[in-house]
């Protein structure tokens, strides 16, 4: 669970510093900043988001090894992921890890200097620094017309050497992203709903104990 919500938070949603080493050479595909650009200035304009979305799992050969579905709300700097078996939440200077089967939750506190990735980023500018990235062209997803540009990390020790994210045209998101691992696996993460108008309360990003009694609380703060 922990390697597939790595894998998630670099499409959408998710906690690991997988881009916080810099460095490589190579020219970008100014064609391809241009769309990356605009998807993170519209999404700075929302106060608040609710997305729905699917993973499917697939292995070298193309045999599907499991699908999952999620939820995700992003505030601020405040955001909450549900996925199969695991929430987290984010209070904006803690991040709480709560594993469902283990009725265990984990506290650590989020360091400023750290370079973590957080599904706001998904949505920004997370791609200027660690990627080199072209635009392949049109692709249609789900019956939407998309843009499909290719990342591949200027870190090469990182577990995963592509990433596919597609952006529908005329929303200006990201409906789409596939990440290629050196294992032959691949993540395929589809948006199905994105609420940009949601009202969220500040509680939905904190651990409620007395809605969840029995589970054990690791602070490593």
């Amino acid at each position: 669970m922990k390697k597939v919500f790595t894998v998630l938070l670099l499409s959408l949603y998710t906690l690991s510093a997988v881009f916080a080493q810099k460095g490589g050479t190579g020219k970008s595909d100014p064609e391809a900043k241009k769309i990356l650009d605009a998807v993170s200035a519209k999404f700075k304009t929302f106060k608040s988001v609710k997305a729905e979305f699917s993973l499917k799992i697939e292995n070298a050969a193309g045999k599907s090894l499991g699908n999952k579905s999620g939820t995700v709300y992003m505030k601020g700097t405040k955001y909450r992921v549900s996925v199969t078996g695991q929430e987290i939440y984010c209070d904006g200077s803690n991040v709480s890890t709560l594993d469902k089967a283990a009725k265990e939750l984990t506290i650590t506190k989020i360091d400023p200097s750290n370079n973590t990735l957080t599904p706001q980023k998904i949505f920004t500018n997370f791609y200027d620094k660690d990627f080199l990235y072209k635009l392949n062209g049109d692709k249609t997803v789900n019956g939407k017309a998309c843009q499909e540009i290719e990342l591949t990390p200027f870190d090469k020790s990182k577990p995963f050497f592509k990433v596919l994210v597609y952006v529908e045209k005329s929303s200006q998101t990201i409906v789409s992203t596939k990440v290629f691992e050196k294992t032959g696996n691949k993540y395929t993460y589809a948006v199905k709903n994105m609420n940009t108008k949601a009202t969220i309360p500040d509680t939905q990003f904190v651990f409620d104990a007395k809605k969840n009694p029995g589970v054990e609380i690791v602070d490593l703060r």
